[in-house]
Parts: C-alpha cells; structure tokens; sequence
C-alpha cells in the first residue's frame, strides 16, 4: 500500500530540499463498519505535519483530526440467503458518501471493518475487499471477536481511561450478534474474548406479538433454561426478560471464571479471558450499550422489541446483573459508534540505519502490530515467549497463525544480554509463525534493530527476519513495510493507526 499522495508529496519536497517544517496537509479519512444489527460510516479530516526540526529525516504525524461527517446508522442488509447484501451495502456507501459531499476520487485513507455475526457470512472478506477497492486505501480487517475487542475499546475511550486513571479497563462492546470483551491496563489492550451474545440472536414483531427468529447460540440459551421458544411462537415479555437475565448472567461470569462451563463455555467463540489480573471498572459499548446506561422504559413488548430485536432488554439487565455484583459501570465516550473506525491515519517513517531486513519477503503490507510488554520487558525467555504467544493469538481468528509483527516500545538502552532473551523469547513466542513459514518482523522504538535481528537469524537461520527500528507504534497498528534503501541500510515505513474519535478526559 503506497502513502497518502499528499503526506508523500510533503515528504518529496523534504527530500529535494525544500523547508516543510511549517508545511501541512489534510488527509480525508473513511470509516466504514458493517456490523450485526447496523451499518455506519464516518468520514474525518486529518491534518498531517512535519514535526521535525531543521533538516533531520521528516516525521509525518497526525496533529489534528475533525469527524466532519457520521452518517445515519442503518440496519445492515441481509439477504434471504443469510448472506450480506452486497448490492444493498454498496448502495448505502454510496448514498452516505453523496449526503457527505466526498466522492471515493478523495478518500487518501480510512478503514472498513466487517464485525459480530456479520463477520461469520460467507461473503465477509470479499464485500470489505470490494469496498476497501471502491474508497482508496483501506486497511482492510475483517474482524473476528478478539480484533473487534480491541478495537471497539479504543473507539470507546476504554484504552485513554485505563491510561490517564492508572485503572484495569474491562470494555464490553454488546452488540447484534457478539459481546467482545477487551481489558485494557495502562492504554494498552491486555487480554480479550467473545461470546455469542447480542441483542439480534432473537428477533421479534411487537406488532404481531411473535418471535421471528431463534438463532443457534439463543437456542443454546433457551436449552439452558429448560424454554421452548420457536419462531412463529408467541413472544412473552417476561420469558425474554429471563432469556436476557441469562445472557447478562454469561456476559459477567466472563469476568470471573477463567475455565468456563455449561453455558458460559458453549457460548465462548474464542479461548476465555486469563483474570490474572484484577479489573477495576467496566465500561459498556455497542449498540445494546445505550439501554444498559438509560432508564427508558422496557416493560412492554412493544417498549422492547422497538428495534425488532431483543437489545433493549438485554441492556436493563446486563445493567442489573452488573449493579447487583457491585461492579463498578462506567459510561464510556461513545457507545453505538464505539467500533466505527475514524480513521486509518498514517505515519510516513524512514527506519533507523541500524536495521536487518530481509528483500526477499518485501514489501510488506497491512501487518498488524502487537505489543506483548505493556509493562516492560520480563527478564525470563519464557515469560517473553508466552506474552508474544497470547498477543499474536488474540489476532488469529481461525487455526492457522496469520503474519503479526511485534512492537516492542520505550527508548530505554537494550543491553546484549536483554537482546539475547528477547531474540529466544519472539522466537518461542512466534514457534506456529515460524513453522508456517511466515518471517518474523519485529518493530522497535529503540535503536536495537540489527544486534536483536542478527541474534534472531543467528539462533533459527533458516527464518526470515525484517527487524527494523527506530519506529514508534501502537497495539492495534498496522505497518506496511518497503523495500530496503540506501545499500540495505534504511526501510520506508507506512503506520496506520486506527484513529477514533474518543478522548476521555
């Protein structure tokens, strides 16, 4: 994926000499998520600005960024084939796009994520890569659970309330189809899961006073407590506040058990969350969100299935279930929109010079990043594999290991013997990786990249490295990677970090 044109041409004109120092551009940004229930799109306006002095090698950031437009949430089309609706999709793109007055020619950058059950259709990847061709560069993830935990809790300012309050953050995004549930500590995303609970798994007429649909995670649920529920039945008020009871019973036993049964467990999509820590405070997101902090009514059929769905409910009683646990809610800075992507802005970099790479696997393109150490560097080979393990499996939504890099931040000296238990911990940490024959890509802020590369090739020699440093990322960041400079010595490098529009103060 080639930079912004204009971030690029500001780093042209650095290279031919020209004084950017005060120069700046603005970078429009796309964000497009098709979720379970909804559909939405935001678009942004990013200012993009040398920051660094005199003549040193440019550093394009991002100094400001303006959501200009939210478009209207629509319910996401789904044909009578339980398929996305790709025309329908499209056709809602488009009309938000015209209401914004942007046309795709203008698009320099953006996301598009495919979240809950919509991520499980079978034309998930090819409907986000259609869209991710119509509008510009995109960094195209069609998320699984654990990617949508992560993400959904920077967009919820879950992320910047566990780092400007010193607070372990669970951030549970309710949506249609899943509860994603990612913990935060010190701004950095630190454990995750998803379980099959939402407020679409059952959908109901008010009018006609009838259920519509039973899916089969809500059959496990009716099995549970013994009901028996079917489509075309009556829909009963008091038997779905149970069922919703139930759900919001499994959503918090997330939160204690780290070896779930019964239906905890069947309702687990990934592996359960660790609890080797303490969580502090919870904040609720998605779309069943607004109902868990509100007191709107939702006593009657018509009161609860005002969507067509069972949501409203289930949001009063992850509500209650919570309240009478004694844990502590907190409303977080967006709850519908938390998971809609503001932006994938970018960061044209220069590697530093002291880097070890690999030609024959670049470039490299929209790998996300992973950051195993929010809390410095263990001094046990173990412990460093183990962290790196359960970062890069919070990425993996299927079986096989998917190509991660690992970021490793701080500017704090890295001595030889740190180097070496770094090098023998990614190593173990990525042993599925390297097995599958993918490189390891390692991505450092401190300028240690060629003494931690030659130790990793020197330990596997027959594994490709590219470990690049001098280069500042985040957890949740994609990087794209060029082709060596300079006689091998630097790397262009694109950072894309998913940019929303959330600040809790």
């Amino acid at each position: 994926m080639s930079e912004s044109p204009k971030v690029a041409s500001l780093y042209a004109a650095h290279l031919s000499g020209a004084d950017v120092s005060d120069a700046a551009e603005v970078v429009t940004s796309v964000g497009i998520d098709i979720g379970t229930t909804t559909t939405q799109c935001v678009i942004s306006r990013l200012t993009v600005k040398n920051t660094a002095p005199g003549t040193l090698v440019p550093r394009m950031e991002i100094t400001d960024k303006e959501v200009v437009y939210r478009s209207a949430i629509h319910f996401t089309p789904i044909t009578d084939g339980n398929l996305v609706d790709t025309e329908q999709v499209f056709r809602l793109v488009e009309e938000e796009f015209s209401r914004a007055g942007v046309s795709p020619s203008a698009i320099d950058t953006g996301a598009v994520i495919i979240t809950g059950e919509t991520a499980k259709k079978e034309n998930a990847r090819r409907i986000s890569g259609q869209l991710a061709g119509y509008a510009g560069d995109f960094v195209v993830a069609t998320a699984g659970g654990n990617l949508e935990s992560v993400i959904a809790g920077r967009g919820s300012g879950a992320s910047d309330y566990s780092r400007t309050r010193f607070k372990t953050v669970a951030n549970i995004d309710i949506g249609g189809g899943t509860a994603n549930i990612g913990i935060y500590r010190n701004g950095k995303a630190i454990d995750s899961c998803c379980i099959n609970v939402g407020g679409r798994l059952m959908r109901v007429d008010a009018t006609e006073k009838r259920i519509l649909q039973v899916t089969e995670p809500m059959a496990k649920v009716l099995d549970d407590l013994g009901l028996c529920v079917r489509p075309g039945g009556p829909a009963d008020p008091m038997t779905i506040e149970i069922i919703c009871r139930r759900m919001a019973e499994v959503v918090a036993a997330a939160l204690k058990d780290p070896r779930p049964k019964g239906l905890d467990a069947a309702l687990l999509m990934t592996d359960a969350l660790r609890l080797d820590y303490e969580v502090d405070c919870v904040m609720i997101s998605g779309g069943v969100a607004d109902s868990a902090y509100t007191s709107s009514p939702c006593d009657t059929l018509a009161e609860i299935a005002r969507y067509g769905d069972i949501g409203p409910m289930l949001g009063r009683q992850v509500r209650r279930v919570f309240d009478a646990a004694g844990v502590e809610l907190i409303r977080p800075v967006e709850t519908i929109r938390a998971t809609v992507i503001g932006a994938g802005a970018r960061t044209v970099d220069v590697s530093g010079s002291t880097i070890v790479a690999d030609d024959s696997c670049l470039p490299l393109k929209n790998v996300p990043v992973v950051i195993p150490f929010a809390d410095g560097i263990p001094e046990r080979a173990e412990e460093i594999a183990e962290a790196v393990r359960q970062s890069v499996t919070h990425h993996y939504e299927g079986e096989a290991p998917e190509q991660i890099a690992v970021g490793i931040q701080g500017r704090t000296y890295l001595s030889y013997p740190t180097v070496q238990l770094l090098a023998k911990g990614i190593l173990g940490g990525l042993a599925q990786a390297v097995r599958a024959g993918l490189p390891v890509i390692v991505v450092l802020e401190q300028d240690s990249g060629k003494v931690l590369g030659q130790s990793l090739r020197a330990m596997n020699p027959s594994v490709q490295v590219i470990c690049v440093d001098q280069l500042e990322v985040g957890e949740g960041d994609y990087i794209d990677i060029g082709r060596s400079l300079a006689g091998g010595t630097v790397v262009p490098a694109v950072i894309k970090t998913l940019v929303f529009e959330t600040r809790q103060a």
